[in-house]
């Protein structure tokens, strides 16, 4: 398995790039899908399908584009999907544009396995917030539950505190070793998080 990542949009969101043995996908496509087609091109790669971490406007801005030129299916969590379908809205409150995201979705749960990834629902940060994990080398696309040094918000529509810090403490039963590749900023590792992330300090101490 090998990742290939952008940073797009005016939030700086990572969009990932993918390959696994059972095909290429690609994670978060949250804008410039000119960026994310050259991306693949580049690489001789044809992505097989959309995994959304979460359906906030950034995260999905490319959706559109890519399904239109790439016939793509997209997965999402159905509790997002009202996320998923206001993004356009959520991103004009933004000052920002982007295509409406096409529907239907392909729904994801809790422990589906896709692609080589397991998908754990970890909400907090929105309803149907997901996490998917690769096996070894362990690897999480963490989505906007954890970065380096932070943690996701949970003052957004739909976001819920408790939630979010039940998922944080249910990440960190993930082997320390675990690559954290986020919605956000750079890479981290579960080990690196759990000795030096402050909100992470926190729920050891709640434990």
């Amino acid at each position: 398995m090998r990742t290939h990542h952008l940073t797009v949009g005016p939030l700086g969101e990572n969009t990932y790039l993918v390959e696994t043995p059972e095909g290429t996908v690609l994670v978060d496509p949250g804008d410039e899908p000119g960026q994310i087609l050259g991306l693949a091109q580049g690489l001789g790669l044809t992505p097989k399908a959309i995994l959304l971490t979460h359906a906030h406007f950034d995260h999905v801005g490319a959706v559109g584009p890519l399904v239109e030129a790439l016939e793509l299916p997209v997965y999402l969590h159905p509790l997002d999907l009202p996320l998923y379908e206001r993004a356009q809205e959520a991103a004009a409150l933004w000052g920002v544009s982007i295509p409406k995201p096409p529907l239907p979705t392909r729904p994801l749960e809790e422990g589906m396995r896709l692609f080589g990834f397991t998908v754990w629902h970890l909400p907090g940060h929105s309803p149907g917030h997901v996490a998917f994990l690769w096996p070894d080398p362990p690897l999480a696309l963490s989505g906007d539950l954890l970065f380096r040094g932070s943690i996701g918000r949970y003052d957004l529509p739909g976001a819920n505190p408790k939630a979010l810090f039940r998922s944080l403490k249910r990440l960190l039963t993930l082997p320390p070793k675990t690559r954290i590749l986020p919605g956000h900023g750079p890479e981290t590792t579960l080990g690196l998080e759990a000795e030096a992330n402050p909100f992470l300090a926190g729920i050891k101490w709640e434990a």
